[in-house]
């Protein structure tokens, strides 16, 4: 029977490291000024969604409740 099993992890190289391309590869600066673009974009086009007075309510009593939610589940120190 031949010495090495299909476990042996002695030859094996690990993957190369894969370099980030596109929008990966910015700086975080220059990501946040293309993303702005993106919104703006949305608005201008008449794509993007507004918020009633009622959906932001909705929508901040959700938010509320669940750091309230987060905060009673936090450990004491």
């Amino acid at each position: 029977m031949d010495s090495q099993t299909a476990h042996d992890t002695d030859n094996v190289k690990p993957a190369p490291k894969k370099s980030l391309r596109g929008f990966a590869a910015m700086d975080p600066q220059r990501q946040r000024e293309i993303a702005s673009l993106g919104g703006r974009a949305a608005h201008q086009s008449g794509h993007a969604h507004e918020f009633t007075s009622e959906e932001a309510r909705a929508a901040g009593k959700k938010r509320h409740a669940r750091a309230a939610a987060a905060a009673a589940d936090a450990p004491r120190a």
